[in-house]
């Protein structure tokens, strides 16, 4: 039995970074998060979207592991980095590109890739960019702000719902910044 939970779920309609934390979201195929800023099948992010608007969106819900919000000085709590979804028990960070979550009853996203970072992550406190993304001691490029995904199967998400991991077939791909 799975230890994998939805913490807290967030959506916003605007373009803040961060997002207020919700009973519910509903997560639309190929779509992303209803009422959320984000919503939809072409780029959404205001920065991505005027180098390209007609790209694909591969960044429809951003989820974050809670266990991050313990590894970090800063008291952020969820939503607070603009994710949609806050999971524990989940290596988020370490799962391959084309992994699928299957949230709760119904809803399944697919891992697209991380989550580029934004300078206003040090405008919740200063420095916690660098406790966010940094370089190991072998000089690897550490990102630890989430990662984004794609609505393959529409659903409700609430905090309590399981979640169920399916890793694509090998030979894996790792995540790369979306």
């Amino acid at each position: 039995m799975s230890n994998a939970r939805v913490t807290a779920v967030s959506r916003d309609e605007r373009h803040r970074f961060s997002k207020p934390s919700r009973e519910e979201i509903t997560l639309v195929e190929g779509l992303g998060v209803e009422g959320d800023a984000h919503f939809g099948a072409t780029v959404q992010h205001l920065f991505d979207k005027r180098r390209g608007p007609h790209r694909p969106n591969l960044r429809q819900v951003h989820l974050i592991h809670e266990e991050l919000f313990e590894e970090v000085t800063a008291d952020i709590a969820p939503g607070d980095l603009g994710e949609n979804v806050t999971t524990s028990g989940v290596d988020l960070l370490g799962l391959p590109r084309g992994a699928r979550l299957r949230l709760g009853d119904d809803a399944v996203v697919e891992v697209t890739g991380l989550r580029n970072p934004c300078t206003k992550i040090d405008r919740l406190e200063a420095g916690l960019m660098k406790q966010l993304i940094f370089r190991d001691a072998a000089g690897t490029l550490i990102q630890k702000t989430g990662v984004m995904a794609i609505v393959l199967t529409g659903g409700v998400v609430r905090p309590g719902d399981s979640i169920q991991i399916e890793l694509p077939a090998e030979p894996r791909e790792a995540l790369r910044a979306v």
